[in-house]
């Protein structure tokens, strides 16, 4: 029913407007939500997704390619001439603008706090280090210098310090307090409560959903959800039902779990960790043969481990997702589909325009169509189950 009353809408619209455009596609979207929300809005649980209507935008567009492909003809894609070079690329620094940005309501400070100087914002930085390494675990004070000395921070992460630097110079930042306050400033959202408050409105439905509708779809996807039964037996508590729902995500995307997690010995130290099998990209490195089975987590960013004894699953997540915004780094094509899924239902963070995910090709759509295809099925699944 709702493909073909996006049937019947494209053909008023293209009869008013041969090439109806993004804007016009986005105006009909949100009229139509606005008018019917119960039967067309992204919602999962009575949450809504993002501003509700992206996946309904997703759906105009694709039927209006659809029909202007039958009738436009095909062109012949030009062949670059041989003495052209690659000179005038856009520079990597302006490409990633709007990746590094993304999400961030402070992402570069214009000023020092009121009194600051560089001399404080020194004193500052060699406090929180004396307090690293006295095992200070004063709260209060460490929120209270880290949200002063937050200009430098991003400072030093926009000039492009590396990891290994960072965590020379602010160690506490690389601990779970540290990370929770500057993701907070940055973006404006709390890293581990906006997740667990969601994980309780949405898991159970995005697991009930892979258990039953998404079986009957993939066949591999099927053998997946097999496997992943198997490995984890009979355990049952909060932190294995969060390690099902993320490697099924990864299964339904199609996405390695390899990108995202690195496997070593349960007795594996830090220093111990084959560097050369760990990607530069934010990885969870599990100490055990399994995520059911381990018994704590690494987290390594740029090929540093930040963090090497995380007991709990979910902080080692958040820690993880958390890194992406915290230091600049673009969520990669092998796990494009899952992160965005995160960030949209589980992290809150919809911006109006730009991505996390470097385009390797133009897209007219906000959100990747693979995450608005599972929040629109999630959003009919319950539907169904009223």
């Amino acid at each position: 029913m709702r493909r073909e009353m996006v049937r019947i809408v494209v053909h008023e619209m293209m009869r008013k407007n041969p090439c109806p455009g993004k804007r016009s596609t986005t105006e009909v979207a949100k009229k139509m939500v606005a008018k019917y929300p119960r039967s067309l809005q992204d919602i999962i649980e009575g949450d809504v997704i993002g501003p509700g209507y992206h996946s309904l935008v997703k759906q105009l567009q694709y039927r209006i390619e659809n029909v202007k492909r039958s009738t436009t003809p095909k062109l012949r894609k030009r062949k670059r001439p041989n003495n052209e070079s690659d000179t005038d690329e856009v520079p990597p620094e302006q490409r990633a603008a709007m990746q590094d940005t993304y999400g961030c309501i402070n992402w570069d400070l214009k000023s020092l706090p009121l009194g600051g100087t560089p001399d404080s914002q020194r004193q500052k930085k060699e406090q929180l280090k004396m307090m690293f390494q006295q095992n200070d675990t004063n709260t209060d004070e460490v929120k209270c210098l880290m949200m002063l000395t937050f200009y430098t921070q991003r400072k030093q992460v926009n000039q492009g310090d590396n990891i290994k630097c960072l965590l020379e110079e602010w160690p506490i930042w690389f601990n779970e307090l540290g990370m929770a306050l500057h993701f907070k400033v940055l973006t404006g959202i709390g890293l581990k409560e906006t997740f667990t408050r969601h994980l309780t409105l949405k898991e159970k439905r995005l697991l009930n959903y892979f258990n039953t509708v998404g079986v009957d779809k993939n066949k591999k996807f099927l053998q997946a959800v097999t496997t992943l039964k198997v490995m984890r037996g009979e355990l049952i508590d909060c932190s294995v039902d969060v390690k099902d729902m993320l490697l099924l995500l990864l299964s339904y995307f199609n996405e390695k779990d390899d990108a995202m997690f690195c496997y070593v010995e349960d007795t594996c130290l830090a220093e111990e960790v084959q560097m050369d099998q760990v990607r530069l990209t934010p990885t969870l490195v599990v100490c055990g043969q399994s995520c059911f089975s381990a018994k704590r987590f690494m987290l390594c960013v740029d090929q540093n481990i930040i963090l090497d004894n995380l007991p709990s699953f979910i902080s080692a997540m958040c820690m993880m997702f958390g890194s992406y915004y915290c230091f600049n780094i673009h969520y990669p094509s092998e796990l494009a589909s899952t992160l965005e899924f995160l960030q949209t239902c589980f992290f809150s963070i919809n911006p109006e325009k730009g991505t996390k995910v470097e385009k390797t090709n133009t897209s007219c759509l906000q959100v990747n169509p693979r995450v608005l295809t599972l929040i629109q099925e999630l959003s009919d699944h319950e539907w169904r189950d009223v």
